[in-house]
């Protein structure tokens, strides 16, 4: 009786019995957050020549071995949650957390603030992504490398000075030469004080106006309280079909404002009347009906404290209340992806760790680069299939108790072949 019966049996046994943590430990974690669940694959050992007349090599295998123990990152389900800082991810990609000296990535969103105002985990790790605000578009600005998100609840937040306003509006064709209708508009400075900036349509002749841009005198250098000080004038046209034709004698296009010198010492930004929009659709017309405003929308912000948090939406940015009625945007939260996610290491608490095997991972954001997007309130459950793993489990059972039962009749054998001795 050869040993290899036994090893070979034994390699059997040893490989189910590693096969039935696997699935014991999937079973364990079938309610634990972002979890994904581990498959294992069997290789089998060397063989050995054992010769004979036969033309094809005459070999008998010696065991079985442990190929891989891959975890699967089929989607998890999704759940909501109702809590603002809970995020799922749909699709591609993984959390960045902790100092990017230690940064491990994770799937679980179950994230909160702590004391200090930063996005955590469960467990008190940084969650990294942007916080910085662009300083011309006022915007979170996403280049560079991602940090600690931030935002503590009654800090003040910088004001974004105005750097362009619209006016959606129609002015009446009928009306007589010399009719005038003024819109407003709020803008802020530098300094977060708003001023109502007022435009002033004249009709000048038949499809043709003249408008004037002015501030409240008491708001500018030099100004006059209970006065307008003027800060632009010019000349518009509009077609036979009542659409925006010439601006100050040119092509139809957007006005660029000086800014005035702020009494309150804001530095001075220059700004865009949008009479264009993205689209090239002009914000005023000329038709047959009362002159009347639709809409005004400016990019500037005022200072004011962030109160609460609203909502993260599929991009990943963070969405707060700040002050009354306003919401803005105040973090960004940064998605990394990995060429061979199946070649990361499980770190426990749910992270996994970048190795030689997943690859450098690549970082951004939701939605760009082959990364999903995000589900705010909601948090992706373990991809467990329990069906799965029971089916598994059987299987590993059987090949436990055959490959014990092989080592049972080579025993025997074994001490028949010791009995031929009496």
């Amino acid at each position: 009786m050869s040993a290899g019966t036994f090893s070979a049996s034994l390699s059997g046994m040893n490989a189910n019995q590693q096969k039935l943590s696997v699935i014991g430990n999937n079973l364990a974690n079938i309610n634990t957050v972002g979890f994904k669940a581990s498959t294992v694959n069997f290789s089998d050992l060397v063989s050995q020549s054992v010769g004979g007349p036969s033309s094809n090599p005459m070999q008998v295998g010696l065991g079985v071995g442990t190929a891989s123990i891959t975890p699967n990152f089929m989607q998890g389900g999704v759940e909501s949650t109702g809590i603002a800082t809970n995020v799922a991810i749909q699709g591609n990609g993984f959390f960045l957390i902790g100092d990017p000296s230690e940064r491990v990535y994770t799937r679980a969103g179950n994230f909160a603030f702590d004391s200090t105002g930063a996005l955590v985990t469960s467990d008190g790790q940084y969650v990294q992504g942007y916080t910085a605000l662009d300083p011309v578009t006022g915007q979170v600005s996403t280049s560079g490398q991602p940090g600690r998100i931030v935002v503590s609840p009654g800090v003040l937040r910088a004001p974004v000075a105005s750097t362009g306003f619209s006016t959606v509006a129609n002015l009446d064709s009928r009306t007589a030469v010399g009719s005038n209708f003024t819109s407003s508009v709020q803008i802020y400075d530098a300094l977060g004080e708003p001023h109502v900036a007022s435009i002033q349509f004249t009709k000048s002749a038949v499809g043709a106006w003249n408008y004037t841009v002015s501030v409240p005198g008491a708001d500018v250098t030099g100004g006059t309280a209970g006065t307008q000080t003027t800060i632009a004038t010019g000349t518009m046209t509009f077609d036979n079909t009542g659409k925006l034709a010439t601006v100050n004698g040119g092509a139809a296009a957007d006005v660029t404002i000086t800014s005035p010198a702020w009494r309150n010492g804001a530095s001075a930004v220059n700004f865009s009347w949008d009479l264009i929009d993205a689209n090239g659709t002009p914000s005023l017309t000329q038709y047959g009906s009362p002159s009347a405003t639709a809409s005004v929308t400016q990019n500037g912000a005022p200072t004011g404290a962030v109160s609460s948090m609203v909502s993260v939406n599929q991009d990943g940015q963070l969405v707060a209340s700040f002050g009354i009625g306003r919401t803005v945007v105040v973090g960004q939260l940064a998605l990394a992806t990995f060429s061979n996610p199946q070649g990361m290491v499980k770190s426990g608490n749910n992270f996994f760790s970048e190795s030689e095997a997943s690859g450098s991972p690549s970082v951004g954001i939701a939605g760009s680069g082959g990364r999903g997007t995000l589900i705010g309130s909601a948090l992706e459950q373990s991809n467990v299939d329990i069906a799965q793993e029971f089916t598994q489990m059987i299987l590993a059972q059987r090949g436990y108790q055959a490959n014990s039962k092989s080592i049972t009749v080579a025993d025997e054998l074994l001490l028949e072949t010791l009995n031929l001795k009496r």
